[in-house]
């Protein structure tokens, strides 16, 4: 028989407009009993089921995270319960049995004998900076998207600045794209050109003979606007982030030490792993939850996929984006080293991820030193 590790808990299944709650009570016989009890998710009504939950003597709590509707939930029980939040996949009923009350019993069912893995939540104060970083990296995709648009516009209008410009964003290059767009009358391009352009002249001269038309010209000026405007929200977030993250300043410091990490990624990657590593019993493990280890997946004694994980989905383009600064860095040639040593036997892409383990394995030993 499965030992009872939680005589006392609570399963609940979470919704966007309410969520089931479900107190499962074992007494020394074994026997266990059930309470299940509906409330909204305002806030008032959540307070309601902290109240509840505390009259039944319950302060282990088990929850699924469904979308961003646990956030809410898990910031009113945070306070007096211990809350383990499940992957759904780790806490979904059998197909043709669920209704919203069954679930909430049986997430109940599986926690109250501990067989439910959690998922790493971080303080407080961290998830707000996580919040902050994530909502800066998609400010980022959108403006990369906007370039996009914006070299699309030029290629139909067979305006070739992208062979001669290693950057169409530069200085140069955008002196010249506003010239396009104020007139398109034929023009000189020698006044707009610095000293580091290395294409001749005239082949610039070339690159600018095209055709824009009015369609195009509006549709470039409200992208050209629109990244202008991004600019001006990331820099006002830039200054949010770092008056949050000003009280891990120390560990900000600790975590920049390693090669290729920059200020900024070292807030990432606070922001994504938090500063008490006693989370991760190994670094083997933060490995993993990054995202950075093969999968098992092994039947019948075949090994179906070794890929690396899906998860990580934010810390691990950072430690890759780290890694590949560090690679090409000329004042760490015992990474550059061990990275060509990887590269020729298992190629570039694994020889990047190999540092980022390293990166990992390195913070959290010294971490836990400190």
């Amino acid at each position: 028989m499965l030992k009872i590790v939680y005589p006392i808990c609570c399963g609940i299944d979470v919704h966007k407009g309410f969520i089931v709650a479900c107190i499962a009570s074992t007494n020394e016989q074994g026997v266990t009993t059930y309470q299940s009890k509906r409330f909204s998710t305002f806030t008032n009504d959540l307070r309601r089921c902290a109240v509840w939950l505390a009259q039944n003597h319950c302060k282990d709590v088990c929850m699924e995270s469904t979308g961003k509707y646990w956030i809410p939930v898990y910031n009113i029980l945070e306070a007096t319960c211990t809350i383990v939040l499940a992957h759904p996949k780790y806490v979904k009923a059998i197909r043709g049995k669920k209704t919203d009350q069954k679930d909430a019993k049986w997430i109940a069912d599986i926690f109250k004998h501990d067989l439910v893995s959690g998922s790493f939540i971080p303080p407080a104060d961290i998830r707000q900076l996580r919040d902050l970083m994530r909502y800066h990296w998609k400010l980022t995709n959108f403006t990369t998207g906007e370039k996009n648009r914006a070299q699309n516009c030029l290629t139909v209008s067979n305006i070739k600045l992208d062979d001669v410009f290693s950057d169409v964003f530069g200085k140069a290059a955008s002196a010249i794209t506003t010239r396009l767009l104020e007139s398109s009358e034929p023009f000189d391009v020698t006044p707009y050109l610095t000293k580091n352009i290395k294409a001749p002249v005239e082949k610039i001269q070339a690159a600018v003979d095209g055709e824009m038309c009015a369609e195009q010209a509006e549709k470039l000026r409200i992208i050209r606007s629109h990244m202008d405007a991004l600019e001006l929200c990331k820099l006002n977030l830039q200054s949010l982030i770092l008056t949050t993250a000003e009280k891990y300043f120390p560990q900000i410091n600790i975590v920049a030490t390693a090669p290729g990490i920059q200020a900024f990624s070292a807030i990432g990657i606070i922001s994504e792993i938090g500063v008490d590593m006693s989370v991760f019993p190994t670094s083997k493990h933060l490995c993993s939850w990054a995202g950075l280890t093969p999968q098992n997946n092994e039947s019948a004694g075949k090994k179906k996929t070794t890929r690396i994980s899906r998860a990580g989905a934010y810390i691990k383009p950072l430690l890759v984006q780290c890694a590949l600064s560090a690679i090409k860095a000329k004042h760490f040639p015992e990474v550059r080293r061990r990275y060509l040593a990887i590269k020729k036997r298992r190629g570039p892409q694994e020889g990047g991820y190999c540092h980022c383990k390293d990166a990992a394995h390195c913070h959290l030993q010294y971490a836990q030193e400190k």
